[in-house]
């Protein structure tokens, strides 16, 4: 399974922290994404980091304000994300994926963050 945490209601240029932990070793050689999906929106590709955190994948609309990571040891990856905005605002989800973020493997459940101006 995979767990995420970490949402919450912020004000705009907040900083919040996401973590997605998978129960023991599950998924530890996988690499893990982070979606969203707002409100009357599709899902969207935000973040990804390989199964050894060498490489990471970013959409645009956060390129330089949020950063994936993962400690291999908990088994968990984690986004950080700074200068938040309303358009933020979304169900955030993440996955297990196998190569790149177009091959989900498996879904974890969502955290909800809110963003307020």
């Amino acid at each position: 399974q995979l767990q995420a945490s970490g949402g919450g209601l912020v004000q705009a240029g907040d900083s919040l922290r996401l973590s997605c932990a998978a129960s023991g070793s599950a998924f530890s050689g996988y690499g893990r994404a982070w979606f969203r999906q707002a409100p009357g929106k599709e899902r969207a590709f935000i973040a990804s980091i390989n199964w050894n955190g060498s490489t990471r994948t970013y959409a645009d609309s956060v390129k330089g304000r949020f950063t994936i990571s993962r400690d291999s040891a908990k088994n968990t990856v984690y986004l950080q994300m700074t200068s938040l905005k309303p358009e933020d605002t979304a169900l955030y989800y993440c996955a297990a994926i196998n190569g790149n973020w177009r091959r989900v493997e498996y879904w974890g459940q969502g955290t909800q963050v809110t963003v307020s101006s």
